[in-house]
């Protein structure tokens, strides 16, 4: 054992339990980008049905023309999501995917009026994504797998 890991197992009240996290950090990252992933893929399904349903929010938000950014938007929830369940293209997926939940922070927060309460489930998938954006896929990745990534 390296005296790096040792160190670490000497930090918990329960030295025992260093062993245990160690086994299971990757894994816990993978269900945080899965789930994260699939639940933006459930945002955007029903846009992907309806591509140009969201014509009219888009262009409230000053994104003109709506019809350009509606269906651009169900594509990256969707296919963005999808990618980041999957940690395929990881990184710019992730990327792109924070820049949709930036903008409905802004539509929440400022646009809509409802503040902190109305935004934080964007505010945490933000930073998910951000996160995902700088750290990758993790080992567990078909980035990973195929042995490339952005």
């Amino acid at each position: 054992m390296s005296d790096t890991r040792a160190s670490a197992r000497n930090r918990f009240f329960i030295p025992a339990l260093g062993r245990f996290y160690a086994n299971l950090d990757t894994s816990a990252e993978t269900l945080l980008r899965v789930v994260a992933g699939l639940a933006l893929v459930t945002h955007g399904l029903p846009k992907l049905m309806n591509p140009f349903g969201a014509v009219g929010m888009v262009e409230g938000l000053g994104f003109y023309p709506g019809v350009f950014w509606s269906p651009l938007l169900a594509l990256t929830e969707t296919f963005g999501g999808l990618a980041v369940a999957l940690g395929l293209f990881t990184r710019p997926a992730a990327f792109a995917s924070a820049i949709v939940l930036a903008v409905t922070v802004w539509f929440h927060w400022i646009t809509q009026g409802q503040g902190y309460g109305g935004s934080e489930k964007s505010i945490l998938w933000l930073a998910i994504m951000l996160f995902f954006a700088i750290r990758g896929g993790n080992r567990q990745s078909v980035d990973a797998r195929i042995g490339r990534e952005f």
